[in-house]
């Protein structure tokens, strides 16, 4: 459970940084700037901190496909960024990698279980 909070707060702090990112403007203006560094290192640092209870893969998958999703969604809201189909069936198909690379997890423990 530990690990789903702190891969929560990567996640958080990811799109935080990546929205200051976009408000940078190139790194030319500080406060974003400065944001983006403080963003992305709490969102390794919480990274690195889940990757102690939770599989590699299974974080990096949730990390990246979540906060694609994310990213997504603030720049449709913020930026009012185009959202069409595609975009829609992208989303879609990221959380349903996501669950299932958490389905395969769940399904090898079970198999472990079994076979003891």
């Amino acid at each position: 459970m530990k690990g789903y909070l702190f891969l929560t707060l990567s996640i958080i702090s990811e799109v935080f940084a990546t929205t200051m990112l976009k408000l940078s403007e190139g790194f030319t203006v500080p406060v974003p700037s400065l944001a983006v560094a403080i963003g992305y290192g709490i969102s390794f640092y919480s990274l690195s901190l889940c990757l102690k209870t939770l599989p590699l893969s299974l974080a990096y998958a949730i990390w990246s496909g979540v906060g694609t999703a994310l990213t997504v969604i603030v720049g449709i809201v913020i930026w009012h960024d185009i959202f069409n189909l595609y975009s829609a069936l992208g989303i879609v198909l990221i959380i349903g990698g996501v669950i299932l690379l958490n389905q395969g997890d769940r399904s090898s423990k079970v198999t472990d279980r079994l076979q003891k």
